[in-house]
């Protein structure tokens, strides 16, 4: 027998006899692979694995989409993002309905994308849609910087970066939030470091355990964590040491700290977390669109039957929420956990339902 299936055997030898167990994954990443591998249908009946704000688009609230759809529509301006923001819904339109209304729009797949367009485009104010966690943040701090020292004058941030460690402190504060453990995302981890994620077993005798992204790396992390319930144990292990550290990246973050300060910011479905986000220090004011170029959109309360914050809380299912697989799929998605291509929703409707030949793959 390959390791991932007695990985697998050795998860439900710990969870024999145990009441249902719930394991949190917050990273879009780990949510494709868990689908995409079969990982779901493999673990016995009394672990469930539930997905969790992983998503940066998804978290993403109204209010930014508003504001990017806006500064897209004005004379001069051109928007630059990554893909899979073009369909995410505000509270009145999309980008990619801005598209259609005449809005110049770019698709890039870095932010030192930016760089270069905004050279090819000097009479034009280039704004880069900052979304992401912390990740992706540094890259867009090394363009801030690089910006700076180039002498460019007509690039600019919308800045919706957000930080993992308080939205866990959050979750675990939302009495209707039930987990046994998290799954804790390696990418994130590269940058902040293990330690960051510490609190969970000292502050709330919370085990965690660090993953990396192939299959086999995803079961160490969960047998780890049976191995911490079954012995009664509770710590943060890092189960992805290869290539994450107890300090993470000290260069990354160095960056980001010369050009963001922490943030209070809001997350969809979960509303303002306290010290949750990045915004710009008065240092860089000059690449924040908002401070160069203020706007005051008035928000339209939709009504929807839409579960999107609730699904991303971890409170219930995807296919809980009435519109999933129905008025909401993927080629017409009411939400953002549809949209993106790391939203749970999106993976519940992609592989859901499917069956897996572990023996094939391994």
């Amino acid at each position: 027998m390959n390791k991932a299936l007695k990985l697998v055997e050795k998860i439900s030898k710990l969870a024999e006899g145990k009441k249902k167990l719930r394991i949190m994954e917050v990273c879009g990443t780990h949510t494709v692979a868990i689908f995409r591998s079969g990982i779901r249908q493999l673990l016995p009946k009394n672990v469930e694995l539930v997905s969790g704000p992983g998503c940066p688009v998804c978290v993403t609230n109204d209010d930014y989409i508003d504001k990017a759809v806006e500064y897209s529509r004005r004379k001069n301006f051109i928007v630059a993002t990554f893909g899979d923001m073009l369909k995410v819904p505000g509270s009145r339109s999309s980008l990619t309905e801005a598209i259609a209304q005449g809005a110049d729009v770019r698709i890039i797949y870095s932010p030192l994308d930016c760089l270069k367009l905004a050279k090819e485009n000097p009479c034009k104010k280039i704004i880069f849609l900052a979304v992401g966690f912390e990740t992706t943040a540094p890259t867009a701090a090394a363009t801030v910087l690089a910006a700076k020292a180039q002498g460019i004058k007509n690039l600019f941030m919308l800045s919706a970066q957000k930080l993992v460690p308080p939205a866990l402190r959050f979750l675990l504060k939302d009495a209707a939030v039930k987990v046994d453990g998290f799954l804790l995302p390696g990418h994130v981890a590269v940058i902040i470091g293990a330690d960051a994620f510490n609190f969970l077993s000292e502050e709330f005798q919370m085990p965690g355990a660090i993953g990396g992204f192939e299959a086999e790396e995803i079961l160490i992390a969960l047998a780890n964590l049976l191995e911490q319930i079954d012995g009664g144990r509770v710590e943060v292990a890092n189960e992805y040491r290869a290539v994450v550290k107890a300090e993470g990246n000290l260069a990354a973050k160095k960056i980001l700290e010369q050009v963001y300060e922490v943030a209070d910011v809001e997350w969809r479905g979960m509303g303002k977390i306290s010290s949750s986000g990045l915004k710009m220090r008065e240092a860089f004011s000059e690449f924040d669109i908002e401070r160069v170029e203020p706007i005051d959109i008035e928000r339209v309360e939709k009504k929807s039957a839409c579960r999107c914050g609730e699904v991303l809380r971890g409170v219930i299912n995807p296919i809980e929420c009435p519109l999933f697989g129905k008025a909401c799929q993927p080629l017409h998605a009411i939400g953002p956990c549809m949209v993106s291509v790391e939203g749970v929703c999106a993976a519940w409707f992609k592989y859901g339902g499917g069956k897996f030949n572990w023996e094939e793959k391994f």
